[in-house]
């Protein structure tokens, strides 16, 4: 039997809206994953203990309020001290173009920009868990 993955959403900080994040998690649970949506106002803390409580293969985060350069790094952080430096990092919202090499050389893994197939956030996700697994353990 094929482990289902396990995919953390969360919305950090104060941005109120959630809908972006809602229908990313409907989307990826419908294309076979196991989601954990944590809900509005999540402190990066909450977040990297809700994936290290959760066992989670990935943490997706989304964000619409322009904190990202804080946000993204700081659930990195969180994660590699808690030992979770093997979950991918990804999200999503409105976030400048500039902003997203910066992120990713901070570890972000990917992100997407509004208007982004949901089939292809999930398939990249899938690849990408999948090549994770593919490699030898440490």
């Amino acid at each position: 039997m094929e482990r289902r993955y396990r995919v953390v959403i969360a919305k950090p900080g104060l941005d109120g809206h959630d809908r972006g994040a809602k229908v990313i998690a409907r989307a990826l649970r419908d294309g076979g994953f196991e989601v954990i949506y944590t809900g509005l106002f999540q402190t990066p803390e909450q977040i990297a203990a809700t994936a290290l409580q959760e066992d989670a293969d990935a943490v997706g985060i989304s964000l619409l309020s322009g904190a990202h350069m804080t946000l993204f790094p700081k659930v990195i952080a969180l994660l590699a001290e808690n030992g979770l430096d093997d979950v991918i990092v990804f999200g999503g919202g409105i976030i400048p173009e500039a902003d997203i090499e910066r992120l990713t050389r901070a570890g972000v893994s990917r992100l997407f920009t509004p208007g982004t197939p949901l089939a292809t956030i999930a398939d990249w996700l899938t690849a990408a868990l999948d090549a994770r697994e593919a490699q030898p353990a440490r």
